[in-house]
């Protein structure tokens, strides 16, 4: 297998806002490599979202959808975010998905799409494919990034880190020259050699980070990659410190902490308490249980404190007809039946769990980080579109909104830019080390997940913090060491990005002393 790839464009990452980069930019004659450590190329956060994607719905209007992300964001918002977001979002998802990907959203009797209420929303405008809209997105996306001849697709490659010429040239002038990024190191997982991807412009498009917490809704690697090597690469980042927890993630000794859909209180679900009793007026009178994600997430914690109880329960049994939840959510009522809950009789037993990166690598309107040549879009950037809390269903349509800005921004600046020559960049240096043992990988993550979980989670406090700090700092000295001492694997670079993504969320925190939104102060 070849050692050396070479594109005009490195993708890293097949979410919506990697995918639409890649469909977009090769619509338009650019020569596209997307690579992802998923050995399938749907699978990505994207994949696993629920609920739905914003658009339109009747008698809505951007200015409404823009009064809702900044109250949502706690006005924490970029304006200029919010306001590119509102204006041209609707519009994409219907050129795009609707028009060219013929995404199948659930649609009325009389043909016109099925719009639904979240939280925070002022009015019906998500469109959504039952409880499977990511899903449905994300396989029409790669459908068509898969039989595009302008796209290259390597799976089963795990990114090590951006190069840099900078840093990585083999010719020291370039140690003067402006920070640049030409493409990155990646792992073939399956011969474990390492290849130099060459590119003119770099997208990072790697998703989340919630697996850095001991209860997530996210799939195994979201675990801060594209953060972390961002960040050893010298970009900015920024609102690290907001790390969104789901309300509802379904709990089971024996199951995954599955995400059960804010559309199910969207549908009129209400969340009780170990008793029985509706909680959420007392804690959001006006919004109740359609309040923000940071308030439900932050009540159900406090009731579960309070009760001293490991859960709480979701009832949409009492709201709504067996059929109409067997028709609305066929998957959470597969899943959860499969555990011996059946949603169509009796509330089902939720916590919250870390969900969502507010944060991540700063970029501009048009997905530029400040590092030349270097793109971020998805959940691994942060345009300040969300503020200090996002908007439920803001997430994809974010994706799609800065995933075509980029390729936009790309194939304008193409021409300007020159591939650097191979002999510039050297080849990896393999070291000469044994195996690591995936016991002690284990045992760090472990380690990370629970100091996330029980010092950086849904409340802290400056003593928690100060010790979260102290034992990362301490643990990344090992990791690091370790690092540098065995063969590289998958797991041991989600390893090192996640302590590294850890960090950095936990310095943020310490250095915010103000109480907001995502980021709870005691």
């Amino acid at each position: 297998m070849p050692e050396l790839y070479q594109s005009d464009v490195l993708i890293i990452g097949s979410g919506i806002a990697g995918a639409t980069a890649a469909l977009e930019l090769a619509d338009q004659d650019v020569n596209v490599l997307l690579i992802t450590r998923a050995e399938e190329p749907q699978e990505s956060n994207t994949f696993y979202a629920q609920g739905g994607i914003i658009y339109q719905g009747e008698s809505d209007s951007p200015e409404a959808l823009a009064q809702d992300l900044f109250k949502a964001g706690v006005n924490y918002n970029n304006p200029t975010a919010v306001k590119l977001l509102a204006n041209e979002g609707p519009s994409l998802v219907k050129r795009i998905l609707i028009d060219k990907l013929n995404v199948p959203f659930d649609r009325e009797p009389n043909g016109s799409f099925s719009l639904i209420q979240e939280g925070a929303h002022s009015s019906r405008r998500i469109l959504h494919t039952t409880d499977i809209t990511g899903k449905a997105i994300e396989i029409e996306l790669i459908r068509a990034v898969k039989v595009h001849p302008r796209v290259t697709i390597l799976t089963g490659h795990t990114s090590i880190d951006l190069i840099t010429p900078s840093h990585h040239s083999s010719d020291p002038n370039y140690m003067y020259a402006p920070q640049s990024c030409v493409g990155a190191y990646a792992l073939n997982q399956e011969t474990g050699e390492v290849v130099r991807c060459l590119a003119k412009f770099t997208l990072l498009a790697t998703g989340g980070l919630g697996n850095i917490f001991l209860k997530s809704s996210n799939p195994s690697g979201a675990r801060g990659d594209g953060l972390a090597m961002a960040y050893r690469a010298n970009a900015r980042v920024t609102n690290a410190e907001f790390v969104q927890f789901h309300p509802t993630t379904f709990h089971h000794r024996h199951a995954p902490n599955f995400l059960i859909s804010e559309a199910v209180r969207g549908a009129g679900a209400i969340l009780l308490d170990a008793k029985g009793n509706p909680f959420m007026e007392r804690f959001s009178p006006v919004w109740k249980d359609l309040a923000p994600r940071d308030i439900v997430a932050r009540s159900i914690h406090m009731i579960m404190l309070e009760q001293d109880v490991g859960n709480v329960y979701l009832d949409l049994a009492s709201y709504m007809a067996p059929h109409k939840i067997k028709d609305h959510f066929p998957t959470i009522y597969e899943q959860l039946i499969s555990y011996g809950v059946d949603i169509t009789t009796e509330p089902i037993p939720v916590v919250p769990a870390a969900h969502y990166s507010v944060g991540g690598v700063w970029v501009d309107d048009w997905g530029r980080t400040t590092i030349s040549q270097l793109y971020a879009a998805g959940e691994v950037s942060c345009t300040g579109l969300h503020g200090a809390n996002r908007l439920g269903s803001a997430s994809l349509l974010e994706g799609l909104v800065w995933g075509q800005r980029v390729a936009q921004h790309i194939k304008q600046h193409l021409s300007e830019v020159e591939l650097l020559h191979e002999n510039i960049i050297p080849r990896w240096q393999l070291a000469d080390g044994h195996l690591p043992d995936l016991a002690l990988i284990q045992q760090d993550m472990s380690s990370i997940q629970h100091i996330m979980w029980n010092y950086v989670g849904l409340i802290r406090t400056p003593k928690r913090l100060k010790r979260a700090w102290n034992e990362l700092r301490s643990l990344e000295f090992q990791i690091e060491e370790f690092y540098r001492e065995t063969r590289i694997t998958d797991s041991l670079i989600g390893l090192r990005n996640a302590v590294r993504s850890a960090l950095i969320i936990t310095t943020a925190a310490w250095t915010n002393k103000k109480s907001i939104g995502c980021h709870y102060l005691e």
